[in-house]
């Protein structure tokens, strides 16, 4: 089973997107530092929590406001997890992939899980509070 989707063109010599790999200039790739792999961890672990607590409720996934288009782009939970373990190997992001045709009302930025995942960890831990009065 794979973690993310599997690449059509895999192996194929006709792949039309062979030459973006040279495209990115002659310089060689700087791998991520230190800091920025605990960062693309720390992500990871957090879209987990995520998943798991707006999965059930309808999520499919999260909207990113693109920085390039300066369109939202929305990915479901499992391409962006192989997007991010992408970066994390190879030192670089894949060329965006959004979601196709999605249900907006299906999506929730980054923001809005994060402080979802807040709400519910703030919930639980005063719960303990009242419980030991």
């Amino acid at each position: 089973m794979h973690d993310e989707p599997i690449d059509p063109f895999n192996g194929d010599p006709a792949d039309p997107s062979a030459g973006l790999d040279d495209a990115v200039g002659d310089a060689p790739l700087e791998p991520l530092t230190e800091s920025e792999r605990q960062d693309v961890l720390e992500d990871l672990a957090d879209l987990e929590v995520y998943q798991a607590l707006l999965g059930p409720s309808g999520i499919r996934g999260l909207v990113i406001e693109c920085e390039d288009c300066r369109e939202p782009h929305y990915f479901d939970w499992d391409l962006l997890r192989g997007n991010l373990r992408h970066l994390l190997n190879s030192g670089r992001p894949r060329v965006h992939e959004p979601a196709f045709d999605p249900d907006p009302d299906h999506y929730v930025s980054w923001e809005y899980a994060r402080g979802y995942a807040d709400g519910v960890h703030d919930t639980l831990a005063e719960g303990t509070d009242d419980g030991e009065s």
